[in-house]
């Protein structure tokens, strides 16, 4: 047996957003690996284009389709091209996220709504429309990506804090619900891991970026930050057969941060 067929994605289709960047790209990159379709999302054309492209000048299977996750009418567009061209969908790994770094004193309603759309709608939406197609296909796999800090409180983070706990309940609600049609729902929590998104917050915060980053893996048993790699690993476990009993749980991926 070679090491893909312990996975048993080859030839899955694999949709994953915020897919032009950070761990969607680390993940799609993984998931296109080990013989995966893989399918990205994100608002970022430019650089998700980019991104495909690249994979499949390596002979990866990859395209690349604009959607907005917190637009209905994107989501439903997603779900007809899929199923137009793929006729199914086995794994989807919910990924696009936002932070702001303030306290809901801090916090403006915009910055409340943008994190809360794009983190915690943009699952419930995507899911909503690409479930039915998934469960057509005999069932597979979903992946909503958490946060330690959707497990614990953290500092000047009101909205993410709410909308990655938020992710959390969801994934376990849907795991209930979608059980019965051989769907497996779960949550991946990283810790800090180095990507854009945490680079932009020494930003909010009014901190040197190198500073911050160091700051960022202190405390840890493992001593270091994540990679985008490191967590595409956990996913790359929950999307695969090696997880084929595991449903409505989060794994949580953060050098020890919470231990």
């Amino acid at each position: 047996m070679v090491l893909q067929d312990y996975f048993g994605l080859e030839n899955k289709v694999c949709v994953v957003t915020g897919g032009a960047s950070g761990i969607g790209l680390a993940t799609a990159t993984l998931l296109a690996e080990v013989g995966s379709r893989v399918v990205l999302l994100d608002i970022n054309e430019e650089n998700g284009q980019k991104a495909a492209a690249d994979l499949r000048e390596k002979d990866y299977k990859a395209e690349f389709v604009r959607c907005d996750v917190t637009n209905a009418d994107d989501c439903a567009k997603v779900k007809d091209h899929l199923e137009a061209n793929y006729g199914a969908v086995d794994v989807l790994f919910n990924n696009a996220g936002v932070i702001r770094r303030k306290t809901v004193v801090d916090l403006e309603e915009s910055d409340w709504d943008l994190v809360i759309d794009v983190s915690l709608k943009g699952v419930y939406l995507l899911s909503k429309y690409l479930i039915p197609l998934m469960a057509k296909g005999g069932g597979g796999s979903i992946i909503n990506t958490g946060s330690g800090w959707g497990l614990k409180g953290g500092d000047q983070a009101a909205a993410y804090c709410a909308a990655k706990a938020g992710v959390v309940n969801l994934t376990k609600a849907m795991a209930i619900d979608h059980g019965p049609q051989n769907i497996r729902v779960n949550c991946i929590c990283p810790g800090d891991t180095d990507t854009p998104l945490l680079r932009s917050e020494a930003k909010q915060l009014n901190l040197q970026e190198d500073a911050f980053l160091v700051s960022s893996a202190k405390g840890r048993p493992l001593e270091r930050l994540g990679t985008p790699r490191d967590i595409a690993k956990g996913v790359l476990f929950l999307a695969s057969d090696l997880s084929s009993w595991i449903t409505g749980t989060d794994l949580i991926v953060d050098g020890g941060g919470l231990a």
